[in-house]
């Protein structure tokens, strides 16, 4: 989720901010959400820093191990994927940390350009990519000592939601498949958030191809979204969205990592995509989750009846939740990690 706002010279809007955000984060393992592990205890949930090759790119991951971890046993996996904007250390990271206390295995990456991932140039965020993502943290945790990578499902959130629902269309190695406040990043990079930008469609993607045309001829990278905010702008940010997006990302549970940026020229390929193309493709059990009061379940409701495939499926609504709030209030994410477990009790 991003604001649009062009933003040529954002690089160094950028730095200003990560330069502020490094100094709150405290926890060693740069977890910025509640509740989050400070250290590896001998027969508790531990967290294990890894990196591995996607398509030619250095991918930083987190790995959580349930507590008692034996690799010479057996464990179903989960792969969690981040919201858009986020990283590992945030939401992703607290959903892939309360999976573990269930039992599973759980990974959760940085997208690639993104994050502490490689790849250049930086943000760029394409669905190719973002699918592959999905892909490749399934390929290294079936091969993680104590998988079983037969009962390996998937968990997307916001963006990752979306892009959870493509993946999942044709990986057919992810035997359930679930979303949390999802997020079609083409839909909205489109049309705009509730369809507020259908007038303009063709004017932006005249300057998303422009901005390809100035990085082939001069290596100059263009970018949109969100680079710093004033409290005074987030409060008079009119969408919950939005408005409790940017206090999240930028004040409550801030990372030098995380970024609200991204090439201009990958609005080529957000714009002509969609996660609720081909649902039809999903034949594996599906629950998709949102906030009641989510601005965004729009999403969610469009995406859901065209799964028409899919062995068995669910919508749970979390009564009197927002989308961002299903991130980090304690009271929703305890329901939400509840219907997973549940969930992927029953399907893996």
């Amino acid at each position: 989720m991003k604001r649009t706002r062009l933003l040529i010279t954002a690089i160094a809007m950028a730095v200003t901010f990560t330069a502020s955000a490094q100094n709150k984060v405290t926890n060693p393992f740069g977890l910025v959400y509640g509740d989050a592990i400070t250290q590896n205890i001998k027969g508790k949930v531990n967290i294990q820093s890894v990196t591995y090759k996607l398509n030619g790119i250095e991918i930083a991951a987190n790995v959580y191990t349930p507590a008692n971890y034996d690799a010479g046993k057996k464990y179903p996996a989960i792969v969690v994927a981040h919201p858009n904007g986020g990283i590992k250390e945030q939401t992703a990271g607290l959903y892939a940390q309360r999976l573990a206390e269930a039992g599973y295995i759980t990974i959760a990456a940085d997208a690639a350009f993104q994050g502490a991932s490689g790849g250049e140039p930086r943000h760029t965020d394409k669905p190719f990519y973002r699918t592959e993502d999905i892909r490749g943290m399934a390929d290294f945790i079936a091969n993680f000592p104590g998988v079983e990578a037969n009962r390996l499902g998937v968990f997307g959130i916001c963006g990752g939601g979306g892009y959870t629902l493509k993946a999942s269309q044709s990986d057919k190695r992810l035997k359930a498949v679930a979303t949390l406040s999802m997020f079609n990043s083409g839909e909205v990079r489109r049309n705009g958030f509730q369809n507020s930008q259908l007038g303009t469609i063709q004017t932006r993607l005249k300057e998303a191809s422009a901005a390809r045309a100035l990085a082939a001829a001069s290596g100059k990278i263009s970018f949109a979204g969100v680079a710093t905010i004033t409290d005074e702008e987030i409060s008079k940010t009119t969408t919950d969205l939005y408005r409790e997006g940017y206090q999240y990302y930028y004040r409550t549970h801030a990372h030098p990592n995380s970024t609200f940026l991204y090439t201009k020229s990958s609005l080529m390929d957000l714009m002509t995509w969609d996660a609720a193309t081909n649902m039809d493709l999903i034949d594996q059990p599906l629950l998709m989750m949102a906030g009641s009061k989510a601005d965004t379940k729009y999403m969610t409701d469009e995406a859901f009846p065209k799964a028409v495939n899919a062995k068995s499926k669910e919508l749970f609504l979390i009564d009197g939740a927002t989308h961002i709030e299903t991130y980090w209030k304690p009271e929703y994410v305890n329901k939400a990690v509840a219907k997973l477990v549940d969930f992927f009790g029953k399907n893996l």
